[in-house]
C-alpha cells in the first residue's frame, strides 16, 4: 500500500544580513604632506577621514574617499582631531575652542631646532585649547614612512599626555595602523619627544669617536714609523706610501680592535653578575651605555674590514708595484736568470687569501644578521647561534655559549638583552 505524503509549503522570509559596523570618523587639520600620508593610511585602515581646511575648496588633491570641510564643521565630526599644521598657525584653533572642547588633539609637529620655543608644541596648544586633551605623538614619523607602511626601523610611535583615555585613544588608531606605541608619561614630556627628530645619529656618537681615535693613532704611529724613520735614517722617500699602504695596514688593526670591543662588554657583564650572584641589578652607566652601542662598534668594524679588502684589492694595479714587477723581470733577462716555481709559496698565499675571504664572509654574516630587518625574523636561538659561532669560525675557535654578538635589534635591548647574551 501506498502512503500518501502530503507536502505542507513553508513560506520562506527574507534574512536581513547584518548592517556593516558604522566607520569611526577621524578629523585631520592641515593638508599638506604629512595630513595627506595620514588620511590615506587611516582609510586603509578603516577609518573615515574629514579634513578641516581653510580652503575647503582649494585644497589640493586629498586622498579618495575623504571629505574636506571649513574647521568648525570637520572638528564636530569626530572626537579624535590630529593637528597637522606648524607652531606658526596654532592662532586659529583658540577660536575653535567651543567646538574642541572634550575632544582629544593629537600634536605631531616638530620644530627647526632645539629650544626654539620657551615650552613644547603641544603645552603650547594645550594652553590655547584649554578644554581638549592634548596628546604628543607621530612626530616622529614621516609622510613617506606613513605612505609605505611601517618597517622595523620605524615601528615604533612615542606618545605622552595627561588624560589617560585620551592616550588609550590614540594608542588604539596608532595600533590599528600598525605602529607599536610606547608611552613616554605626562605631556611634560613633549619637549623630548620634539628633540627626537633632531637628533644626529646619537647612539653612533661614542663609536664613531673611537674609531676615528683609533685611526688617528695607529695611522700617526705609522707614518712615524715607516715613512718619517725611513727619511731621516736612511734618507729614503717613500711617503707614496701614505695614501695605499699605511691604510690599509690601519684598517684592519681598527677592525679587530672595535670587534673585541663589541664583545668585550658582554663578558664583563657576565662577571659582573657572576659576583653579584644576581641578574636583575642594574649595570653601571659605562657599562649601560657600552652594551647598547654594541650594533654600531661591530658595523664599524666591519667597515673597516670591508675598506681593508677594496685596499687590497687594487694593490696590482698600483704604479709602485707594476713598476717593481717590471723592474724585476727586465733584470733576470739582462742576468738571463728565471725563478723556479715554488709550490710551498703557491700554497700558502691561496691559503691566506682562502681564509680571507672566508673570514670576510663570516664578517658579513655578523653585519647582516645584526641589522633589525634580519635580526627581527630570527629566533632567539638562530641568531644567538649566528652570532656565537660565526666569530669562533673567525678565530678558529669552539663558540661559547656566553659570547654576544654585534647587536641587537631594538626588540633585544637594555636588561632583557644583557641577561640573555651573559647566558645567566
Amino acid at each position: 500500500m501506498s502512503e500518501e505524503v502530503k507536502l505542507e509549503c513553508v513560506p520562506l522570509c527574507s534574512v536581513s544580513m547584518p548592517a556593516s559596523p558604522k566607520q569611526e570618523v577621524l578629523c585631520i587639520f592641515g593638508t599638506g604632506d604629512f595630513g595627506r600620508s595620514l588620511g590615506q593610511r587611516l582609510l586603509q585602515s578603516g577609518y573615515k577621514v574629514v579634513y578641516g581646511s581653510r580652503r575647503p575648496h582649494s585644497c589640493g588633491p586629498l586622498p579618495s574617499g575623504t571629505q574636506v570641510m571649513s574647521h568648525e564643521a570637520a572638528a564636530q565630526t569626530a572626537n579624535l582631531v590630529f593637528i597637522c599644521v606648524h607652531r606658526d598657525h596654532y592662532n586659529f584653533l583658540e577660536t575653535l575652542a567651543p567646538q574642541l572642547r572634550g575632544k582629544v588633539l593629537v600634536d605631531v609637529s616638530n620644530n627647526l631646532k632645539k629650544n626654539q620655543y620657551p615650552e613644547a608644541n603641544a603645552e603650547y596648544l594645550q594652553r590655547l585649547v584649554p578644554g581638549a586633551h592634548v596628546v604628543k605623538s607621530f612626530n616622529t614619523l614621516s609622510a613617506w614612512a606613513l605612505q609605505n607602511g611601517p618597517s622595523d626601523a620605524n615601528r615604533q610611535v612615542y606618545l605622552c599626555g595627561n588624560n589617560t583615555e585620551a592616550k588609550q585613544l590614540v594608542t588604539e588608531a596608532a595600533t590599528k595602523l600598525g605602529f607599536s606605541v610606547l608611552d613616554r608619561g605626562s605631556l611634560s614630556a613633549a619637549t623630548e619627544l620634539e628633540d627626537f627628530p633632531l637628533q644626529l645619529f646619537p647612539e653612533w656618537r661614542l663609536p664613531i669617536a673611537l674609531a676615528i681615535g683609533l685611526t688617528a693613532t695607529f695611522f700617526f704611529y705609522l707614518v712615524i714609523r715607516d715613512v718619517v724613520y725611513a727619511y731621516v735614517v736612511q734618507e729614503k722617500d717613500i711617503s707614496f706610501r701614505i695614501m695605499v699602504s699605511l691604510a690599509n695596514k690601519v684598517f684592519p688593526i681598527v677592525s679587530l680592535i672595535m670587534l673585541s670591543l663589541c664583545y668585550l662588554p658582554g663578558l664583563i657583564a657576565a662577571f659582573l653578575q657572576l659576583h653579584r650572584g644576581t641578574k636583575y641589578k642594574r649595570f653601571p652607566d659605562w657599562l649601560d651605555r657600552w652594551m647598547l652601542c654594541r650594533k654600531q662598534l661591530g658595523l664599524l668594524a666591519l667597515a673597516f674590514a670591508f675598506l681593508h679588502v677594496l685596499y687590497t684589492l687594487i694593490i696590482p694595479i698600483r704604479y709602485y708595484v707594476r713598476y717593481k714587477i717590471g723592474a724585476s723581470t727586465i733584470s733576470k733577462i739582462k742576468e738571463n736568470k728565471t725563478s723556479e716555481f715554488d709550490t710551498t709559496v703557491a700554497w700558502r698565499t691561496d691559503s691566506y687569501y682562502s681564509m680571507g675571504i672566508l673570514g670576510f664572509g663570516l664578517y658579513l654574516l655578523l653585519g647582516i644578521s645584526s641589522l633589525p630587518s634580519v635580526s627581527n625574523a630570527l629566533s632567539w636561538r638562530e641568531f644567538s647561534f649566528i652570532q656565537t659561532s660565526a666569530p669562533s669560525a673567525m678565530c678558529g675557535q669552539k663558540p661559547h655559549p656566553h659570547s654576544t654578538g654585534l647587536g641587537e635589534g631594538q626588540s633585544r635591548r637594555c636588561q632583557q638583552e644583557n641577561t640573555a647574551n651573559v647566558g645567566l
